[in-house]
């Protein structure tokens, strides 16, 4: 397993190991093309969350931008910063609360604007995947699919970011890097995703996007 830097993961002592990779026997080559990772994940229907819990949660909206890369399709990530009060020092996709007066789409490129000086006006929003409901945070993630013709160059927000980082979707499916496992928590049990990079590690609910992107791109 690759290092994946020096995050703390709040893991129980218990947890197990999950199922391998779902895309293990799949063809990845797809994961270069932008044209077909943007066509598959327009073409899905978003599941919503219609629970008590989630209509009580407050709703939150990230952008997934994905951009072509070097090594093929290229997701922008971002470290947040340490003095955060909530998931201090943990990769995920630019994003945040949604305002009264705005809609979904509206939040999510605000928020990355202010987060890492996106371009918005180039990027194209194709859709979204399915949402999220965090038990801990109690947050209604919406996570909304973003594309730019280019690998944009952006600013990190003090206030909020630590780095910005452009993963390629490829380098997230080698043999070391991801990894399930199963806990068991006080709300109850749980499958957690982890991407073990050379220098950070990935979970949550950012993990759980990364993975739907994966599986819907490669067709698993």
């Amino acid at each position: 397993m690759r290092p994946g830097g020096s995050q703390r993961i709040p893991r129980p002592h218990d947890w197990v190991a999950g199922d391998p990779a779902p895309w293990r026997d799949a063809d990845l080559s797809q994961l270069h093309s932008f044209d077909t990772v943007i066509e598959r994940l327009s073409a899905h229907g978003a599941r919503a969350i219609e629970t008590e819990a989630a209509q009580q949660a407050r709703p939150s909206a990230v952008l997934v931008a994905l951009h072509p890369g070097d090594n093929g399709v290229e997701v922008v990530l971002t470290k947040r910063a340490s003095h955060l009060k909530n998931h201090k020092g943990e990769i995920s996709f630019p994003g945040g609360r949604v305002e009264p007066d705005e809609s979904i789409e509206e939040a999510a490129l605000r928020e990355a604007v202010e987060e890492v000086a996106m371009p918005s006006h180039d990027v194209a929003l194709v859709g979204e995947l399915d949402h999220i409901l965090t038990v801990v945070s109690s947050s209604y993630i919406i996570p909304v699919v973003g594309t730019l013709p280019y690998r944009p160059r952006l600013t990190a927000s003090e206030n909020e970011v630590e780095k910005v980082l452009h993963v390629p979707l490829i380098d997230l499916t080698r043999d070391d890097t991801f990894r399930e496992e199963r806990w068991v928590t006080p709300y109850g049990k749980m499958n957690v995703y982890m991407y073990h990079l050379d220098d950070e590690t990935i979970w949550g609910a950012t993990a759980r996007v990364l993975t739907q992107i994966i599986r819907l791109s490669v067709g698993v």
